[in-house]
C-alpha cells in the first residue's frame, strides 16, 4: 500500500490543490518500509489526483480538500482522509492505527471567502473513515461499479458504460452521493438495481448562500460573460472552482456556486461489478 500526504516542513500542508509537495509512504504488513518526498509538477485538483494515480497511490491524508478534488480522487480509486493537520509522520501512523479522523470535504467555496475546517461527526477503525448512517456488508470495501445515471424525462447524464470503465470507490467512505452508497452497501456481485433519488440522497437542495455578487469592473472577462455560462473562478489560495452565471446587469453580475445537479431527482441503474 502507498500512502500521500501533502507535505510542507516535516507537516500536513493545509491545502490539497496548491501543494508543492507529497510525501509518500511505502507501507507493508501495517509498516512503514520507505517514504520519499516528491514534487507536485503543477496546482489543481485534476493534475494532482493524476499524478497520485500515476505513483500508484492508495491513500491521500491532507488538510483541507474541497469536492471537486474529492469526486478527481474518487475517480481514480484513491482513499482519502482529510481534515488531518500537525507532523506528516504521525498522521500516517494514526491512520495506519485506525484512529485518524476524515472530514471529507471540507473547502467550501463561496465568493471571496474560503474557509477549511472540520465539520460533522466522524468514527475512524481500520484506517480512515468519514462516519455514515449507512450500513451493509460493502460498507468500507473498494467496490467497483457500472452505472448510467438519467433525468426524470429519461436524458442522460452520465455512464461508465460509455467510457469502458467501472467506477472504484471505498463504499461509505463519503466518495459517493449518499443514495447511491446506500445502494451499493448491500448488493451482490453481479447484482443490478435501479434507484430514483431526491435531491436530499443526491447532490442536496440548491443553497442560498453559495450566491454571489461581485462588480463586473473588479473582475477582468465578466462583461463578456451570459446568464447560464458555467465558467472557473479561483479562491484566494490559487485554486479553481465551477460556477454558473445566475444574473447580470449593467455593473454587478451573480454566481451561483451550487453543484448543478442540486435540487435534482436523479435515476442510477448500478451494476456492482467486484468488491474487494
Amino acid at each position: 500500500m502507498k500512502i500521500a500526504v501533502t507535505y510542507e516542513n516535516g507537516n500536513v500542508f493545509q491545502h490539497f490543490g496548491h501543494t508543492e509537495t507529497f510525501k509518500v509512504y511505502d507501507v507493508e504488513d501495517g509498516r512503514i518500509v520507505k517514504a520519499e518526498i516528491i514534487g507536485s509538477n503543477g496546482t489543481g485538483h485534476g493534475a494532482l489526483a493524476g499524478l497520485l494515480n500515476d505513483r500508484g497511490i492508495d491513500v491521500l491524508i491532507c488538510g483541507g480538500i474541497g469536492g471537486g478534488a474529492q469526486a478527481a480522487l474518487a475517480e481514480r480509486g484513491i482513499e482519502l482522509c482529510a481534515g488531518a493537520s500537525g507532523n506528516a509522520d504521525e498522521a500516517v501512523a494514526a491512520y495506519l492505527r485506525g484512529e485518524l479522523e476524515n472530514t471529507g470535504a471540507n473547502c467550501d467555496h463561496h465568493g471571496e471567502g474560503h474557509t477549511c475546517g472540520e465539520n460533522g461527526e466522524h468514527e475512524c477503525g481500520g484506517g480512515c473513515h468519514k462516519m455514515s448512517e449507512i450500513e451493509g456488508k460493502n460498507v468500507g470495501k473498494t467496490c467497483r461499479t457500472h452505472y448510467r445515471g438519467t433525468f426524470n424525462d429519461g436524458t442522460q447524464f452520465d455512464s461508465s458504460y460509455d467510457r469502458g470503465e467501472p467506477l472504484e470507490f471505498v463504499c461509505g467512505a463519503g466518495q459517493m452521493i449518499k443514495g447511491f452508497d446506500a445502494a451499493v452497501a448491500n448488493m451482490e456481485v453481479g447484482q443490478v438495481v435501479d434507484i430514483h433519488l431526491m435531491p436530499e440522497d443526491a447532490y442536496g437542495n440548491p443553497d442560498p448562500n453559495a450566491f454571489f455578487t461581485a462588480e463586473i469592473s473588479q473582475l477582468r472577462g465578466a462583461e463578456q460573460l451570459s446568464v447560464g455560462q458555467q465558467v472557473y473562478l479561483q479562491n484566494q489560495y490559487g485554486q479553481p472552482f465551477p460556477v454558473r452565471v445566475s444574473a447580470k446587469d449593467d455593473k454587478t453580475i451573480t454566481f451561483d456556486a451550487n453543484h448543478e445537479m442540486a435540487g435534482k431527482e436523479l435515476n442510477f441503474r448500478i451494476e456492482l461489478v467486484e468488491v474487494r
